[in-house]
């Protein structure tokens, strides 16, 4: 019979594990689609792949942009070149008019008045035509003046002595000068790296070819071509200037770039790391969604079963105590069977018992109360298992706790599951010490359980306020996990601190509110 009867109470803790569901119960089903829908749509719109596309399009954006801005300090610099060439070029033709009319005045016509001709052997005449030419040229960047034969590609005159007399120097530009042509050109050379330590230096030189011709007292110029006028300058310095322009913009550019590039490298970390929290928390809502939605099913069964299971297990046990005195008449020295069915039959209602509390928690009757109360009242009820398994109680309540706004029972109910893991960590005996107190900012009374048991592993310690999660041979592994309910319906806080071998601390935080305060 005691066989038949405990496979039968088996069974009922079996069906009764699956009412463990009544976790889910607490979520009312529209607010479970809702999440699902949330879950299921929501996160697409603020998915990763569209930050994937920004991030590329922003980052795009940004070497479009260091692009733009080379391209335009060249353009810059490639412009104002231009315009110093063509400047330079005026100024330099226009220079060129200028000393051909003073050379022609100046020179020209006294010479030929005073010595019939025009002879640049000789001493006196070439230091006339060099003083002329020279206070022409004296404050204007002219690097050097020179005067080719118009018969022979020979040199009759230059400010630069080493290149008088010699032949053959004046090229194209000196043919096309002997045809009534204006010509430029000019000699470069140099870049940005010019800037650099050791690089080349940057150099530039035009020079600008024009006919020599006579000119009548109206300075018209007429007549046949008298020679060719090369005129040099040297815009090493201005070309040097555009480059460091160009060195600069360039510069300034990127500075510019790198700080946009250090901002948006901000921004792109930042939303990144917010993105894995969303990650992460979808994930999480995810999984609760699943497991919510596989005991929701489950659940509904609590209100319908846990009558039908109190009532039977209520007779069986009222049975038990009629054959347990029958027994006893009949049968003396067996009234022991019948105990085991009441103590077996007990059991079974507490189990039920937790899992009504947890699947439908009572409502909170809040009054006004001291937390010393209910740790007294929790240790005159525990004495006698303190006292049967050698533990040492050190006990310490604050006499000025004020008191809190809570539901004695069910604060009651917390204190005690702290406490009976507490003793259950000890089983060959050991200190509990239990104390009251309040927070630093003394808005928060403090009921602390600390044990010198055998203490917890961190990924245990992580677990242990999931509903059903036990470790122990006996129970539902329910205590803590109403407990942490009972503590977020007071607005509290259940605190666990744990090393393996030394012991488990336990802090009980709940708010000071006076009564009718929200």
């Amino acid at each position: 019979m005691r066989k038949h009867w405990l496979k039968n109470s088996r069974r009922h803790v079996t069906r009764l594990s699956a009412v463990a569901a009544a976790f889910a119960a607490k979520i009312p089903s529209p607010d479970l689609r809702r999440l699902g829908h949330f879950l299921r749509h929501g996160w697409q719109v603020e998915g990763l792949l569209p930050f994937e596309l920004v991030k590329y399009f922003a980052f795009m954006a940004l070497l479009a942009m260091l692009v733009s801005s080379l391209l335009l300090s060249w353009m810059i610099s490639n412009n104002a070149k231009n315009v110093l060439l063509q400047r330079s070029e005026a100024y330099s033709q226009l220079f060129a008019d200028n000393l051909n009319r003073q050379v022609f005045l100046q020179f020209v016509l006294p010479t030929v008045v005073r010595y019939g001709r025009i002879a640049l052997s000789e001493k006196k005449q070439y230091e006339r035509l060099d003083q002329i030419v020279r206070n022409i040229t004296r404050g204007m960047r002219i690097e050097s003046v020179t005067i080719f034969d118009s018969r022979e590609n020979r040199i009759s005159y230059s400010t630069r002595a080493e290149l008088m007399g010699k032949r053959n120097m004046g090229g194209l530009e000196y043919q096309k000068a002997l045809n009534g042509e204006n010509t430029t050109i000019l000699i470069s050379g140099g870049s940005l790296f010019s800037l650099l330590p050791g690089m080349p230096e940057v150099f530039c030189t035009l020079k600008t070819y024009v006919p020599f011709r006579q000119e009548d007292h109206l300075g018209k110029r007429t007549g046949e071509i008298m020679g060719v006028v090369e005129v040099t300058q040297n815009l090493a310095d201005d070309l040097q200037a555009i480059v460091a322009l160009q060195a600069r913009i360039i510069v300034v550019s990127l500075c510019i770039m790198a700080i946009l590039f250090a901002i948006l490298s901000l921004i792109v970390v930042k939303a990144n790391r917010i993105m894995a929290r969303r990650a992460k928390e979808r994930l999480a809502l995810e999984e609760q969604l699943n497991k919510s939605q596989r005991l929701a099913s489950l659940g509904k069964m609590v209100a319908a079963v846990s009558h039908e299971i109190k009532n039977p297990l209520g007779i069986v046990r009222s049975t038990a105590e009629i054959l347990k005195k029958r027994i006893s008449q009949v049968a003396p020295g067996n009234e022991h069977l019948a105990g085991i069915i009441v103590e077996e039959t007990t059991r079974l209602d507490t189990i039920v018992r937790e899992f009504l509390d947890f699947a439908r928690p009572r409502e909170a009757a809040m009054t006004s109360e001291s937390l010393n109360t209910v740790a007294e009242r929790v240790v005159r009820f525990m004495e006698p298992e303190f006292a049967g398994k050698g533990i040492i109680l050190e006990l310490a309540l604050n006499p000025r706790l004020p008191t809190v706004f809570m539901d004695s029972e069910q604060i009651y109910q917390v204190v005690f599951n702290v406490v009976f893991n507490g003793v259950q960590a000890m089983p060959e005996g050991g200190t509990l010490g239990l104390s009251t107190g309040l927070s630093a900012a003394q808005d928060q009374v403090i009921l602390e359980v600390e044990d010198s048991g055998v203490g917890m592993e961190a990924d245990k310690l992580e677990q242990i306020f999931t509903p059903f999660y036990t470790d122990k041979n006996r129970g539902t592994g329910l205590g803590l996990a109403i407990a942490r309910s009972i503590m977020e319906k007071h607005q509290g806080r259940i605190l666990v601190e744990s090393r393996p071998g030394q012991g488990s601390r336990f802090q009980i935080l709940l708010p000071v509110k006076k009564l009718g305060q929200q």
